[in-house]
């Protein structure tokens, strides 16, 4: 196996994201790419970070911050949001991205006063 730094892809939200200058490692006679954990997660965090600044989406510190102004857990902010236990955990540590839906809600909870009161209503 031999060191290398290349561009490589990864899906993210359905749609492969490339990341240039990826350290793996490379087998000369068959070429299959192996990844050390450290190259696994570079590649995983870049692809998040390039698919969210294509769509200028909320980062995973805007969305701590957030939920952090209004005082809720993560458990609570997904239940208001109608979404799974584990998914504002993912979102904050960059292992998951928003849909750009996801993203508007989130915008209108930080933007427009009375939106996460009117989440709360309608959570029940």
């Amino acid at each position: 196996m031999r060191e290398r730094k290349s561009q490589q892809s990864l899906p993210v939200n359905g749609e492969e994201v490339t990341v240039p200058d990826v350290p793996h490692l490379r087998c000369p006679k068959c070429r299959e790419i192996v990844y050390r954990f450290d190259d696994a997660r570079q590649l995983s965090l870049g692809a998040i970070e390039i698919y969210r600044k294509k769509y200028r989406l909320l980062s995973a510190e805007e969305i701590r911050a957030i939920r952090e102004r209004h005082h809720l857990t993560q458990a609570q902010f997904a239940r208001l949001l109608r979404l799974g236990s584990n998914t504002i955990s993912r979102w904050e540590a960059n292992r998951n991205v928003q849909t750009a839906a996801m993203d508007v809600l989130l915008r209108m909870i930080k933007d427009l006063p009375g939106s996460l009161e009117y989440l709360r209503k309608r959570a029940r």
